[in-house]
């Protein structure tokens, strides 16, 4: 009985040293902690965290490496063929024939800010042979513009410009000044006859790639027509004077193109130009339209019509028209 309540005794005493321990290293533990705690400043100013901000920077293409063209080139080769047969017998009646036509177009643009340049060439040639007239041109054309400028404003430039006009091989005409019908042609123009060189200075409006208009208020344009015969069938002469080679005008010349997609396979090319002379009647501005309206078929594969229509008083005091449909085909590169 005794021993029992030593051993109670000596247990509880145990039990509750232990527990006492045990809580004084708790309060310790308490205490250390609050030490390192972090208590705001009383009557402290609020803080306020920035949110974090991303600007876009314009990197200079210079700095980047990068291979940057600045050309724009383009060439288009046509080449159109037509072919026509009849027997000597063919009731309907018909002449066998036989037609070649080719088309050579070049450009190319150069665009660094500030300059802009422009080149561009354009040749034509075609022919026909019918049964019993032999051979005769059908189109014969060769173009060179050439045009440097430096932007001014957003959509305005200043420029200057040289371009060149002229044709490959002799043309004829099959009427005399009678309008009687010749059995030989008659030479009315050649290579350099005419031959028209111009170079041109002012201000051009272009608000996007697809179309551009030149205000040239210092134009000056050199005819020649190196066949001294021309007259004789020509009277005009290209309004240089019989036995002269070589003219000169100032004039105000005005230039607007149009080079667009209109819908998926169908592109419009377009120029028109006007040429006021500063010293001759107003009635001897010359007006020129050139059209050109191509269908493609396929890659390879294309129908094409032109047109152009020319009123020049020095070649004659009626509008000149030509027009032509072709199927051919056709390949730019790149």
């Amino acid at each position: 009985m005794l021993k029992t309540g030593l051993g109670l005794l000596l247990f509880t005493f145990i039990f509750s040293s232990a527990f006492a321990q045990k809580t004084d290293t708790l309060k310790a533990d308490t205490n250390l902690l609050n030490k390192y705690r972090l208590e705001p400043a009383r009557n402290s100013l609020p803080s306020h965290v920035r949110p974090v901000q991303v600007t876009e920077q314009l990197i200079p293409v210079e700095l980047l490496d990068y291979k940057v063209s600045y050309w724009h080139k383009s060439v288009v080769w046509g080449l159109n063929f037509n072919q026509a047969a009849f027997t000597g017998n063919w009731s309907a009646g018909g002449i066998s024939s036989v037609a070649l036509g080719t088309n050579f177009d070049f450009k190319a643009d150069y665009n660094k800010t500030p300059l802009d340049y422009t080149t561009e060439t354009n040749l034509i040639y075609g022919i026909a042979a019918n049964k019993g007239q032999g051979s005769r041109k059908t189109n014969d054309r060769i173009f060179l513009d050439n045009k440097l400028a430096t932007r001014i404003s957003k959509q305005w430039y200043f420029f200057g410009s040289l371009s060149f006009e002229s044709q490959f091989t002799a043309g004829y005409t099959y009427t005399d000044a009678a309008g009687n019908p010749v059995t030989k042609g008659l030479t009315i123009s050649n290579f350099m006859a005419p031959g028209y060189l111009t170079e041109s200075i002012g201000f051009e409006y272009k608000p996007n790639k697809y179309y551009d208009i030149r205000l040239g208020t210092g134009t000056a344009k050199q005819t020649f027509v190196t066949d001294t015969t021309i007259y004789h069938n020509l009277p005009e002469n290209y309004g240089v004077k019989p036995g002269h080679t070589f003219y000169n005008q100032l004039a105000f010349q005005g230039v607007a193109t149009v080079d667009k997609d209109l819908m998926k396979n169908l592109h419009l090319n377009a120029r028109y130009a006007i040429f006021i002379p500063y010293v001759q009647p107003f009635a001897y501005t010359t007006h020129r339209v050139d059209a050109t309206l191509t269908a493609k078929v396929n890659k390879l594969i294309n129908v094409s019509m032109n047109a152009t229509l020319l009123y020049d008083k020095n070649t004659s005091h009626d509008p000149q028209a030509t027009e032509g449909i072709s199927m051919g085909v056709a390949y730019t590169f790149p």
